[in-house]
């Protein structure tokens, strides 16, 4: 973890609890105490890390005009107001491709769960980003910088024999409906009598998916937050391994029967597919469900699944609300297509379970 050198300490600013306190802190920083936050470091020489704390003031409101806060509530931002957020990249081809801020420069609030990430490109239907002024780094009284990986959840043994049934949710892009085919899912699993763990193992921080598979009767929810990012964005495989097996091994619990997994974006986004290639990943999962918003792309991420060995149990998401899309997803495919009545309804969702049990009995790829 980062700590000052001597020319950091020169700027080395403090105390500013109080200031703090009067800010707006984001979800993404929703596990870092105050304690770790009672000083700032400013000037030209810090350079932002993945995961550090930043206090900033709102300059320019644009696409994201609140921040989610630390209890997941949206809380309306003014032109003026200070904010601590988490320094990230993102990466979200329906908003923005934001970058890791360089320095303390001007940047943006790259998503509304509190990332402050410089923006370099965005979908046309997407306004500006908001602008920040970044004020200073967040760092305790010893200089050590207030940084999510130093809160994250502790280590723990994952015992695979002990492991749940688990069963991820994927898809072809944002918005294809992996969130809410896997709260469905959790929904129609809990009916039938089986105790649910949850996570979302990468994205950009935001509550709104964890807090949906949460109401759907998930006992437990954890996501890459509470592993130490505010984004997954650029991260190593080694890094996108170690979260998955640590948020796992969190909800391996004995009174837990199954566990849902949600990995966000596409198959093509750079993370998402090292990761689902990942033997260590495909030794966590037992099932698939792959949701899509039109046949086609049904029909290729199932081939692509296929190829990499996590053959799909079924077919879901957005394009279930059209009949012609669901029939020509099936006759391409041969998997089922399940809408959401059908994920929630006890029968499906413990059929989906077995199959998945199945496959870990058999020793074969989920």
């Amino acid at each position: 973890m980062t700590t000052l050198s001597f020319l950091d300490a020169d700027h080395l600013t403090g105390p500013s609890t109080a200031r703090i306190t009067q800010a707006k802190r984001a979800y993404t920083t929703r596990r870092v105490p105050l304690a770790a936050m009672t000083h700032l470091l400013t000037g030209p020489q810090p350079v932002p890390q993945a995961g550090d704390l930043m206090l900033a003031r709102v300059n320019k409101l644009g696409k994201h005009a609140s921040l989610e806060s630390t209890v997941s509530r949206r809380s309306a931002l003014f032109v003026g107001d200070e904010i601590v957020v988490a320094c990230a990249a993102r990466y979200a081809p329906d908003q923005f491709d934001a970058q890791l801020p360089a320095s303390l420069a001007p940047c943006h609030l790259a998503a509304g769960g509190g990332v402050a990430g410089l923006v370099v490109a965005r979908h046309a239907g997407v306004g500006a980003p908001t602008e920040i002024e970044p004020i200073g780094l967040l760092c305790d009284v010893s200089g050590v910088r207030a940084n999510l990986a130093r809160c994250a959840i502790a280590p723990t043994v994952l015992v695979p024999q002990r492991q749940p049934v688990t069963i991820v949710s994927l898809g072809t892009s944002m918005n294809a409906g992996k969130t809410t085919s896997a709260a469905y899912l959790i929904r129609g699993l809990t009916r039938s009598g089986l105790r649910v763990a949850a996570a979302k193992v990468t994205g950009t921080g935001s509550g709104n998916d964890p807090g949906l598979l949460r109401d759907a009767g998930a006992t437990t929810v954890l996501d890459f937050v509470d592993a130490g990012w505010a984004s997954t964005c650029g991260l190593s495989l080694g890094e996108l391994e170690s979260t998955a097996r640590l948020l796992v091994a969190h909800l391996a619990q004995p009174q837990v029967d199954a566990i849902v997994l949600e990995v966000a974006d596409g198959l093509y986004q750079r993370e998402t597919a090292a990761l689902l290639k990942s033997p260590l990943f495909q030794a966590l999962v037992d099932g698939v469900i792959f949701s899509a918003g039109d046949a086609m792309g049904a029909a290729a991420g199932a081939q692509w699944l296929h190829s990499a060995g996590l053959a799909p149990l079924a077919l879901a998401g957005t394009l279930t609300r059209s009949p012609l899309a669901r029939t020509e997803a099936a006759l391409a495919t041969g998997l089922p297509v399940l809408g959401l009545d059908e994920l929630s309804a006890p029968a499906t969702a413990r059929g989906l379970w077995a199959q998945a049990a199945q496959r870990r009995t058999a020793g074969v790829a989920a």
